[in-house]
C-alpha cells in the first residue's frame, strides 16, 4: 500500500539529488542538472529561533553580525552537527527548488562521507524525512564521486578516487560496484583555512577571519612553489595594538602554511594503497588516481601528489560538481545504481 501511495506521489514530484557538504550544499534535478548551489550556513535570530537567511546571504554575514543574529554552520566534518537547523536549511533549499506547494514532496538521494556511523546516516535520513522527502537514500560521497567522474564503477578494475572536500577528505579504491578499501580524513578545506588564519597570526601579526582565509586560499592557494609569484593584499586587526593593518601574502607562504595538512592527506592515501590488494593495486598503478573537490582547485595539488606517490593524477573537469554529477548519474538510472545506495530508509 505504501509503495502504490510513494508511485503515485512520484507522478506529482521530481527526485533530487543532494550533495549535503560542510562548505556548500548542492541540489540536482532528474533531467535538469543542478538547480542549486549555495553555501551551507544558516543566519539564525537568537531571540525568536527563526531563520534570518540561507546560503549565499547567510555567509556574508559571517564575522558580520550583531549579537541578536547568528551565522552558523550546522555542518561540521561532513556530518550533521546541528539538527534542528540543518532541517530549516534542508527545508528552505527545498522550497527553492520546488515552487509548487501541492504534492511536491520529492525523492531524495543524497551523499554522505563514507567514514559516517549507523547514528550519522539515521540522522541524515531523519532530517531530509522532515525538511519534506517523501523517500530519502544514502549514497557514499567517494561512489558519488566516481560516478560523476565518469568511471565505469561496475568493471572488475580498480579505481581509485579522492575527493578533497570542506570537511572531510574521502580517499577510496571502487572496483565491482563497490568499495573495496575506504578512508574519511578531517583534514581538507576548513583545516586548509584553519591553517592559513594560524600562519598570519604568526607570521604577521594578524588575526583575519575564516571568510579572509578562504579568500587567500581561492586567489595565491598553492602546493607547490610557482614559476611565477602569486600575491594578494588583505586586512585584518593587528594583534599587536588592534588596529586595522593591511599586508600582502604571496603564494609560497601558504604552500608553507599547507605544507602539513598536505603531508597528512599523502600519508593516509599511502595507507589505503597499502592496504589494497595487489590487483587492484596494478590497476591502479596502470590508471592513477581521480582527484575531485574543492581542494583539488589548489594550485599543484595534483602534482604534489604525484610525486610523492610516483602515480598519475588526474583533476576530473569539474572537480566542485562531481559528487551531485554522479548523484545525478544515478536518478537518472536509479534501477541500473540501485545497489550502490548504502541505506535506503528501508534498512532502518
Amino acid at each position: 500500500m505504501l509503495k502504490a501511495i510513494n508511485k503515485a506521489l512520484g507522478m506529482f514530484s521530481e527526485d533530487l539529488g543532494i550533495d549535503l557538504g560542510t562548505a556548500n550544499t548542492l541540489v540536482c534535478v532528474k533531467n535538469k542538472g543542478v538547480v542549486l548551489n549555495e553555501p551551507s550556513v544558516v543566519a539564525v535570530n537568537n531571540k525568536t529561533k527563526e531563520i534570518y537567511a540561507v546560503g549565499d546571504k547567510a555567509k556574508r554575514m559571517i564575522g558580520r553580525t550583531p549579537a541578536v543574529i547568528d551565522a552558523i554552520r550546522p555542518l561540521k566534518n561532513g556530518v550533521i552537527a546541528d539538527y534542528e537547523v540543518t532541517e530549516k536549511m534542508l527545508r528552505e533549499f527545498y522550497k527553492r527548488v520546488h515552487k509548487r506547494k501541492f504534492l511536491a514532496n520529492p525523492r531524495v538521494v543524497i551523499c554522505v562521507p563514507a567514514g559516517v556511523t549507523q547514528v550519522e546516516k539515521r540522522a541524515v535520513i531523519d532530517v531530509t524525512r522532515e525538511a519534506g522527502a517523501r523517500e530519502a537514500y544514502l549514497i557514499e560521497e567517494p561512489m558519488a564521486a566516481a560516478i560523476g567522474a565518469g568511471l565505469n564503477i561496475f568493471e572488475p578494475d580498480g579505481n581509485f578516487i579522492i575527493d578533497i572536500g570542506g570537511g572531510t577528505t574521502e580517499i577510496a579504491v571502487i572496483s565491482l560496484g563497490g568499495i573495496v578499501k575506504t578512508s574519511s580524513l578531517r583534514v581538507a578545506g576548513d583545516k586548509f583555512d584553519t591553517a592559513i588564519v594560524q600562519y598570519v597570526r604568526q607570521k604577521h601579526n594578524l588575526l583575519i577571519g575564516d571568510k579572509t582565509a578562504e579568500e587567500i586560499k581561492v586567489n595565491v592557494g598553492s602546493a607547490i612553489d610557482l614559476e611565477e609569484e602569486l600575491t594578494i593584499e588583505i586586512s585584518g586587526r593587528n594583534v599587536l595594538n588592534g588596529l586595522p593593518k593591511n599586508v600582502s601574502i604571496n603564494s609560497s607562504e601558504i604552500k608553507e602554511a599547507l605544507d602539513e595538512m598536505m603531508h597528512q592527506i599523502i600519508e593516509e592515501i599511502k595507507v589505503i594503497l597499502e592496504k589494497t590488494p595487489p590487483e587492484l593495486s596494478s590497476d591502479i598503478k596502470r590508471k592513477g588516481i581521480v582527484l575531485v573537490g574543492g581542494g583539488a582547485l589548489i594550485r599543484g595539488i595534483d602534482k604534489k601528489i604525484s610525486d610523492a606517490l610516483q602515480l598519475s593524477v588526474q583533476i576530473t573537469e569539474f572537480p566542485l560538481n562531481a559528487v551531485v554529477m554522479g548523484i545525478e548519474e544515478l536518478l537518472k538510472n536509479f534501477e541500473k545504481y540501485r545497489e550502490v545506495i548504502i541505506s535506503p530508509e528501508t534498512d532502518y
